[in-house]
């Protein structure tokens, strides 16, 4: 063999190699980065970023990623009775008291006139209050209510004489006898509120998306909890829980299928969505600031973009604006009594 031969092949075998180590390097390169195994040690070191020139007064939110946080979130919470403000009640006159037991026996099978919640309360003879019937107590009164209105639409004359005929069967059951607002009236009130809702619901969301290399859900996951975000009921979702056991303050989501995939950090997410249900959440939560921040956090500890619905870059000035929109909105929730996060507010926006 000649010595050309000879450097041609031994050049052949170099430009072998290099072929097959830059493909090695872009397959390991094109790979979705993966939790650190690290990560009790590493939390708490990402930077916090800043959008420069941004006005948004901000207040530091104490972040707890804890399962006391977790615990918080699913307490049982107080439900709110019936208000005329939101529902159509019918009083229901008895002779005589009514046990709990009688009172439980009566109720329907299910407690929804349509796509509207309907409830059935007691006037109670030991505390005087309106209650939901509970055994071993007694009551004097009852009264029947459907809710007007929620993101279904507004309560129509088909629902509301389905709740004229499970508040009339209840009212049988317990030797009661009802007296239902007139219908017209009801369907038209129904119809004012849900306008009203219509024009004053807010959902907002942020798109975050990979600027590079593409992320696994236990890389999401890790840097997301590091910010107080715990894991959510459903695959895929996570959320940040609030003061106190209402609905949490912001939701972040990924491909459902890639969480729950055999080997999920080989799995290759290129963005996820930062969630705000404006008027499931307190205004004293700030959490249009939270989200603000959660977004800016997370863009910065795992070199991503923020964008908008449209698919564009979301810019500091926008922030301000939609913040100062979102103040007038509440302003306007509070005057009707609706406040945002309150109870009434959360069964109209739900």
């Amino acid at each position: 063999m000649s010595t050309l031969q000879i450097s041609l092949a031994i050049l052949g075998v170099f430009i072998l190699a290099a072929v097959l180590g830059h493909g090695t390097w872009t397959s390991r390169r094109n790979l979705p980065k993966k939790a650190s195994q690290m990560a009790d040690v590493m939390a708490g070191t990402v930077k916090e970023p800043s959008v420069s020139g941004a006005s948004l007064e901000r207040q530091e939110p104490e972040f707890d990623s804890s399962l006391e946080a977790l615990a918080t979130l699913t307490l049982p919470e107080k439900k709110v009775g019936l208000d005329a403000l939101i529902d159509v009640i019918a009083a229901i006159a008895v002779d005589a008291q009514v046990s709990g037991e009688a009172a439980l026996a009566a109720m329907p099978a299910t407690r929804r006139a349509g796509s509207k919640p309907f409830a059935v309360e007691g006037l109670s003879i030991e505390t005087g209050e309106w209650e939901v019937p509970a055994a071993g107590q007694r009551y004097s009164a009852f009264q029947a209510g459907v809710q007007l209105a929620n993101r279904t639409g507004a309560l129509n004359q088909i629902e509301y004489s389905e709740f004229v005929m499970k508040a009339q069967a209840f009212a049988d059951a317990v030797n009661g006898e009802p007296e239902f607002p007139e219908m017209h009236d009801e369907v038209a009130r129904a119809r004012e509120l849900d306008q009203f809702a219509s024009d004053h619901d807010a959902q907002l969301s942020f798109t975050l998306r990979a600027a590079s290399i593409a992320w696994s859900p236990g890389y999401v996951q890790q840097n997301a909890s590091r910010i107080g975000f715990v894991a959510g009921a459903i695959p895929g979702r996570m959320v940040l829980p609030g003061a106190q056991a209402q609905a949490p303050i912001l939701g972040l989501s990924f491909d459902s299928q890639a969480a729950m995939s055999e080997d999920p950090e080989q799995t290759a997410l290129r963005e996820v969505t930062l969630s705000l249900d404006v008027p499931q959440v307190a205004r004293s939560e700030q959490p249009f600031a939270r989200m603000c921040e959660a977004a800016l956090a997370l863009a910065s500890a795992m070199d991503g973009v923020i964008m908008d619905d449209n698919g564009s870059r979301i810019r500091a000035e926008a922030m301000e604006v939609i913040n100062a929109d979102l103040e007038k909105l509440y302003d306007t929730l509070d005057a009707r009594e609706l406040s945002a996060g309150s109870l009434l507010g959360r069964r109209l926006f739900s």
